[in-house]
């Protein structure tokens, strides 16, 4: 099997994962299809925690071994997240964008409660890109998911779904009919679906180079230790880039803009 089937049929496995999680994404992408849409696909998130077993460089690896490179680095100080992008020489493929939560920099209990979900995720794992879908690969009960909440969504989030993608992302440069955000915008509303007012409903500049806007993520049952409980899973993003003064589109990431974006996942802010 070449390199480049393998490599999409890991994006492909990463789509139905995420897809099963948020059926929304699919209604909102069969949606640009029927109307004569080829929908691609800007960036995958990933996240993670920076523990030496579990930081982004133990996802990044897998996407290495198919040819993306890191480009560049990202910090969220209020969210205490470091984050990488990283690209294909295939402009076509998508960008991975892979954050991690600075334990060194929470509250000593989000890192004690790290530390007993990652003993129990085997090296082997590690290891297999089956990482990237394997979804949570430790047990947690709802309390201790509320109180990793309370002080990080991002942390929680993480607790409670492990390893899979966070969001995918319509890339808006490639689509025919629909030539701006607010046009996108509009189109996903008018379909009934809620997007993320976090920062208002488009985050970033043509001045930027980069106007992003997000759905807001559907609530899902998630198995606890008590049984099952609401969570806010995943979401769908939008992404129209502009040209650079040397004429290429701009590639990388506003961290003010993801900082927002971040928050579609946010229990708190239900639109």
């Amino acid at each position: 099997m070449s390199t480049t089937h393998s490599l999409q049929k890991l994006l492909d496995k990463m789509w139905l994962d995420y897809t099963q999680l948020n059926p929304a994404a699919k209604k909102i992408h069969d949606c640009f299809v029927q109307e004569g849409e080829k929908v691609l696909n800007d960036h995958v998130a990933y996240r993670t925690f920076n523990h030496p077993k579990l930081g982004l460089q133990s996802l990044a690896q897998h996407f290495e071994k198919y040819g993306y490179e890191a480009k560049s680095d990202y910090i969220f100080k209020e969210k205490k997240l470091y984050a990488k992008h990283y690209e294909h020489s295939n402009k076509e493929l998508p960008k991975i964008f892979i954050s991690e939560l600075e334990l060194e920099k929470v509250e000593p209990f989000i890192a004690d409660e790290v530390e007993k979900m990652v003993q129990e995720v085997p090296t082997s794992l590690i290891q297999s890109e089956e990482i990237l879908t394997c979804g949570r690969p430790w047990k947690i009960n709802h309390k201790t998911y509320l109180k990793l909440a309370e002080v990080s969504e991002y942390a929680s989030w993480v607790s409670a779904f492990g390893f899979r993608p966070n969001h995918f992302t319509v890339n808006i440069n490639a689509l025919k009919k629909f030539k701006s955000v607010q046009d996108v915008n509009a189109f996903i509303q008018a379909k009934g679906f809620d997007l993320n007012q976090s920062g208002g409903l488009i985050k970033g500049t043509p001045e930027e180079l980069l106007e992003q806007s997000s759905t807001m993520a559907k609530e899902v049952q998630v198995q606890f230790s008590e049984g099952p409980y609401p969570v806010p899973a995943c979401y769908y993003e939008f992404a129209k880039r502009y040209s650079m003064p040397s004429g290429e589109i701009y590639q990388g990431f506003i961290a003010k803009s993801a900082d927002k974006i971040f928050e579609s996942t946010n229990r708190t802010k239900r639109v």
